[in-house]
């Protein structure tokens, strides 16, 4: 006869443990989108929404060859994959972001 275990003595997933990340840490994201004005801006505020000690400071922005999209690396301090879900849900819902990183 075979055990089969029950809900009280099966194992309750770790969510750490499925993940490569250990929290706290500084985590960069790469969001790429259109060169207009209010892109640096609209992602700075989305990353501000994401962790409220995110430093603008540290921005770190790219031209693309041709000039029509810009490249910004966002690195904020991750302290949950639920935080760095959300973050991400709203960074590729935004009209002027392409790619997210």
């Amino acid at each position: 006869m075979t055990h089969t275990p029950t809900s009280s003595t099966a194992a309750t997933p770790d969510p750490r443990r499925d993940s490569l990340i250990e929290y706290p840490c500084a985590f960069p994201v790469k969001v790429m989108g259109l060169k207009v004005d209010e892109f640096v801006s609209a992602m700075t505020a989305i990353a501000l929404r994401h962790d409220p000690g995110f430093d603008a400071a540290t921005l770190e922005i790219r031209h693309s060859k041709g000039g029509n999209y810009l490249g910004v690396t966002l690195t904020v301090q991750a302290t949950s994959r639920a935080q760095l879900d959300a973050l991400y849900l709203e960074l590729t819902g935004h009209p002027l972001v392409k790619v997210v990183l």
